[in-house]
């Protein structure tokens, strides 16, 4: 045990990090009583007191152009932030995801002597590669959730610890007929989830072509039901300002507060935008269809820099195409329309995904807390050398 109250700083940025630096909080509070977060936190974080000095949402920006507008109110954030820190001195600092704001923050807390820990590697094993020279300059320790990144950390000399990804650890065995029981859904009914994204920016861009795939898909299936869970009263005020100008508020779909985990179980099929959303979806057996559309320009940054011919997780998990991706100019409400409807009707190709999605779970799925709280205990038993 340490002998006094130990201060953590921690930055999650959207919706994901705030998940998964929730589990990380619970993950130290079940070894460590005497610990105390604090720095930019969502609601789960917060539910486990962890203090946030600004809001979340303010760092959950949807691309490089889109990002512009608000690159001047997320530079002071970041200032007035690592003012805070290094005037407090916390022990550690996690920076959880959101490398465009974490690493920056990182390197000047480790060069002032500040431990720092990166949780959830940049993906450069999916594009801009050169980002582990930036890594190696901020972080003390990585902890990574996929296992293919040991060895890349390995050959660039970055103390780091596989811990298993914390969802494949924290989610219980998919259970279909439980979940539609949480929900009050029928037995004998077909459900479509439709995740559009977890942050405002991404809902709003993508929120008419999911309503209008779900129309073609209705037409196609009379007796199908859609469910679409929100992370927040902002996200389901624009969801519902969507469905009232498509004029579809007639559309057979109820909308969740939460409850993500649960819908995914209950349904036959799910349309996900790319992100962590089609993990869970992965660890949750649950067939599904990826799309995602950004503007030409974001687009056309990210497509020059790519190292994966895939964009989403399960499909660069198994390193080949178990998931329909339908993205950018393929992504009309009719192709994806087809793509889950042939997901339904094709019984075989829904038990191909979830037989390859157990194969990856087996993959991800460590004790994570354990693994976590053993990595960061040089740290938080004393002061250590960054």
């Amino acid at each position: 045990m340490v002998e006094s109250t130990v201060r953590i700083g921690i930055v999650a940025g959207e919706a994901s990090g705030d998940l998964l630096g929730s589990l990380l909080i619970n993950a130290l509070k079940s070894v460590y009583q005497d610990i105390e977060f604090f720095g930019i936190a969502g609601p789960k974080m917060q539910a486990l007191g962890a203090h946030s000095l600004f809001p979340m949402q303010a760092l959950s920006v949807r691309g490089y152009v889109e990002a512009l507008g608000s690159l001047n109110k997320i530079l002071a954030i970041r200032r007035a932030l690592k003012h805070r820190l290094l005037l407090e001195k916390p022990r550690l600092f996690i920076g959880v995801d959101a490398p465009d704001f974490n690493l920056s923050l990182e390197r000047k807390l480790k060069n002032s002597g500040i431990a720092s820990v990166h949780f959830v590697s940049p993906s450069v094993w999916a594009w801009r590669p050169k980002r582990i020279n930036k890594v190696r300059r901020a972080v003390s320790h990585a902890l990574l959730i996929f296992p293919f990144e040991e060895d890349i950390y390995r050959q660039a000399g970055i103390p780091a610890t596989y811990v298993g990804h914390p969802l494949a650890h924290a989610l219980p065995e998919p259970d279909r007929k439980r979940a539609r029981e949480i929900l009050g859904l029928r037995a004998d009914q077909e459900y479509v989830v439709l995740m559009p994204g977890s942050r405002l920016g991404e809902l709003k861009a993508l929120a008419d072509l999911f309503i209008e795939t779900a129309q073609c898909l209705l037409a196609q299936r009379p007796r199908i039901h859609f469910l679409i869970p929100l992370v927040s009263r902002e996200t389901r005020q624009a969801f519902e300002h969507s469905l009232h100008a498509a004029n579809a508020q007639e559309l057979p779909i109820r909308i969740l507060y939460g409850h993500a985990h649960d819908a995914l179980q209950a349904a036959d099929a799910a349309l996900i935008a790319s992100g962590t959303a089609t993990l869970e979806a992965l660890l949750l057996d649950c067939p599904h269809v990826i799309t995602y559309k950004v503007p030409w320009l974001t687009w056309q940054i990210m497509r020059r820099q790519a190292l994966q011919p895939w964009i989403g997780l399960p499909n660069i998990l198994a390193a080949e195409s178990i998931v329909p991706e339908i993205i950018q100019t393929q992504a009309t409400a009719a192709n994806l329309a087809q793509a889950l409807e042939n997901l339904l009707r094709d019984t075989d190709a829904r038990e191909r995904q979830i037989e390859a999605f157990r194969h990856q779970r087996s993959r991800l799925k460590r004790n994570t807390p354990a693994l976590i709280a053993h990595a960061l205990q040089p740290f938080l038993r004393q002061q250590h050398a960054v």
